[in-house]
C-alpha cells in the first residue's frame, strides 16, 4: 500500500480495493474492503487514542466519491435515519426512521451529499458522513433509491452496471484530523485508476 504521509506516531496509506483494514490491529478506523482511500494506522497506543476519540466526537471531515445509479432527487441534501443491523442478514445494515424507538443498537447516522457531475444513469456524488457508522455512505444511498453502482450486497437485483467496473465505486478521498503533535492536517488521495477509466467511458 502506497503511504502517503508518515511520522513518529502515525502512518497514512492509499489503501487499495481488497485489503482487509482489520489486519492492521492499531487501525484508527476502518474502511470497507472493497473501499479505497484514505486509512490511517497508529503507531503506539497513545497515538491510537488519540485519533479514535476525535472520530467518536465528530471532529474528524471526511469526503468520499461515489458513483449513485440513476439521479438523485436534489443536487445537494442531507440524510438524516437511524441505523441498525438488518435483522434479515447479519451483515447488513439497516435505515430505521428517527420516529421509530432508538434502541437495540440503532444509532444516528447523518450524511450530507453533494452531487458533483451527472452522467447519462449515474451521479457522481461528494458523501460527507457527519458520524460514523459501519456501512454509512452505501446504506444511505440505497435507502435513497440510488446505490452505489457496483455495491453487491445493497444493491438492487438487475440493477445498472458500468462497464469494467468490479468493485461498489467508493473511495476515501479527503480527511481531515488534528495529529498529535498539535497540527491540523489534511490527507488527499487521487481517485484510483480501476475508478477512473469508469468515469472516462461514461462521457
Amino acid at each position: 500500500m502506497e503511504i502517503i504521509y508518515e511520522d513518529d506516531d502515525l502512518l497514512v496509506y492509499d489503501k487499495p480495493a481488497g485489503v482487509n483494514c482489520d489486519d492492521f490491529p492499531k487501525r484508527v478506523h476502518r474502511l470497507d474492503k472493497d473501499t479505497s482511500g484514505i486509512f490511517l494506522v497508529a503507531k503506539n497506543d497513545k497515538t491510537l487514542a488519540f485519533l479514535q476519540e476525535q472520530f467518536k466526537n465528530r471532529k474528524v471531515e471526511k469526503k468520499y466519491l461515489a458513483l449513485a445509479i440513476g439521479h438523485l432527487k436534489n443536487q445537494e441534501g442531507e440524510i438524516e435515519t437511524l441505523i441498525g443491523r438488518s435483522p434479515g442478514d447479519r451483515r447488513k445494515q439497516k435505515v430505521y426512521l428517527t420516529n421509530e424507538p432508538a434502541d437495540q443498537g440503532k444509532r444516528t447516522a447523518v450524511t450530507h451529499y453533494k452531487v458533483l457531475q451527472r452522467f447519462e444513469n449515474y451521479d457522481l456524488i461528494e458523501a460527507e458522513p457527519k458520524t460514523g457508522r459501519k456501512h454509512q455512505i452505501r446504506t444511505h444511498l440505497a435507502y435513497l433509491g440510488h446505490p452505489i453502482a457496483g455495491d453487491k450486497m445493497y444493491g438492487f437485483k438487475n440493477q445498472l452496471l458500468p462497464e469494467g467496473l468490479k468493485r461498489q465505486f467508493l473511495h476515501a478521498y479527503y480527511l481531515k484530523i488534528n495529529l498529535p503533535n498539535g497540527r491540523e492536517t489534511e490527507f488527499k488521495s487521487e481517485l484510483p485508476q480501476d475508478l477512473k477509466e469508469i468515469l472516462t467511458n461514461l462521457k
